[in-house]
């Protein structure tokens, strides 16, 4: 087992300042809306420390022939629910995740009669105790929804549903009822349109309450000028949390605790990635890049006999050797085949900040993240100062920021 010292140290870390990573974002800046053509946005090529604008239908002329590129198909649920009290409160619950912890969220949309769920809730003073209810009518039938506090736990809400007919799924209940919780930077109201638009094309498990936004971009059309290139994709899931719109408070990145974010990588994916070593390897998003450098890190604990539980913690590439990339792969897929796994779960608190070595990606797909932002940090770590270059032309030449904003393709700096 071969072991580099490549990823910067805790002490490092610790002193690494957020002011240092932060720009001024105007609010004009801030898209709104999406355009009305996906791959209609402006597109940001960044390679060897140079800068082109293009058209985003166009990216294919960037990605290297017989490339594998890999995307998050995780699938944003309409996640906000309303209620009234008797007194006329209106009481908002944004649901989070199951309360079961069940990394299938699945086994949770096919619940039926109840469900538990962490939550937010908005106008929460009003809501001191007792149950808040609503009503409404699908396909001409009425169906009733009761929500319960049972638990508080630190600034999230432990809420039991219930509702009938009994016989509808909680799935199908969040789908009649709930709204899409679009971005707080975002500040509309929710409208149809969302639905679809705030949902890349390929998304398929509903375990979001955010979209992995860097996809929304891509296209029917861009897909069929991927295979003419004999690109290969292949997908994962991440459940991008609210977390990921978290604010860095503190003044040094080792001050910042990092969100949990659940995610599931097939075997297959995995084989994938091994036979495109020695060939280009695409992260379609920042939530991709961090799920393939989780999994990596766990290959690493495999390797240590570390194992177990599929738990990456924030700070544990930087507390730890790390090995050769290949090696700790095969790692994760000798495990999975021991235990007769197609899939794996895990959990990942993962924070990449500048002076991070990645393992797998070559090239990154990526919108505009906001300043001083862990997305941010991640962007610097993966092309070097360089990153204020990208954001200054981008500021400059009229790009559309953060989630309904324009892309970028980002060739790693070594």
């Amino acid at each position: 087992m071969c072991f580099n010292n490549y990823v910067i140290s805790v002490t490092d870390k610790g002193k690494l300042k957020i002011s240092e990573y932060k720009y001024i974002l105007p609010d004009e800046k801030i898209a709104q809306y999406p355009l009305a053509n996906r791959d209609d946005s402006k597109l940001l090529v960044y390679k060897d420390g140079n800068i082109e604008e293009k058209i985003f239908k166009n990216i294919v002329d960037y990605i290297p022939d017989d490339s594998l590129i890999i995307f998050n198909n995780t699938k944003v649920i309409p996640a906000r629910l309303f209620f009234h009290k008797d007194t006329g409160a209106k009481i908002e619950i944004f649901c989070l995740e199951p309360y079961s912890g069940s990394m299938d969220y699945q086994v949770e949309f096919h619940k039926k009669e109840k469900s538990v769920w962490k939550c937010f809730i908005g106008n929460a003073s009003k809501w001191k105790t007792g149950k808040v209810k609503n009503a409404f009518v699908h396909e001409g039938r009425e169906i009733g929804i009761t929500a319960e506090v049972k638990e508080k736990i630190a600034d999230e809400y432990v809420i039991e549903f219930s509702w009938t007919p009994a016989e509808i799924t909680f799935g199908e209940l969040i789908e009649y009822s709930g709204k899409i919780p679009l971005p707080p930077y975002i500040r509309r109201e929710t409208e149809e349109s969302d639905k679809n638009k705030y949902q890349t094309v390929y998304a398929k498990v509903d375990s979001s309450v955010a979209a992995p936004t860097a996809g929304l971009h891509f296209t029917e059309t861009v897909f069929e000028k991927l295979k003419v290139k004999n690109c290969r994709t292949d997908y994962l899931t991440l459940n991008v949390g609210a977390g990921t719109f978290k604010p860095v408070k503190a003044e040094f990145a080792g001050g910042h605790k990092m969100h949990n974010e659940l995610f599931c990588v097939s075997k297959s994916l995995i084989e994938n990635i091994l036979r495109y070593r020695n060939k280009k390897i695409i992260a379609v998003g920042t939530t991709t890049l961090r799920t393939l450098e989780s999994l990596y890190w766990y290959g690493v604990k495999l390797l240590k006999r570390e194992g177990g539980n599929f738990f990456i913690e924030q700070w544990y590439p930087y507390e730890n050797e790390n090995a050769e990339t290949e090696e700790s792969l095969k790692a994760v897929l000798n495990f999975m085949k021991k235990n007769n796994l197609e899939v794996i779960y895990g959990n990942t608190e993962l924070m990449i900040v500048p002076g991070y070595r990645f393992s797998i990606a070559d090239i990154i797909i990526t919108n505009f993240h906001l300043p001083g932002s862990t997305l941010l940090l991640l962007i610097a770590a993966f092309i070097g100062e360089d990153w204020k270059k990208v954001y200054g032309y981008a500021l400059n030449n009229n790009f559309r920021f953060l989630s309904y904003g324009d892309s970028s393709i980002l060739f790693k700096k070594d």
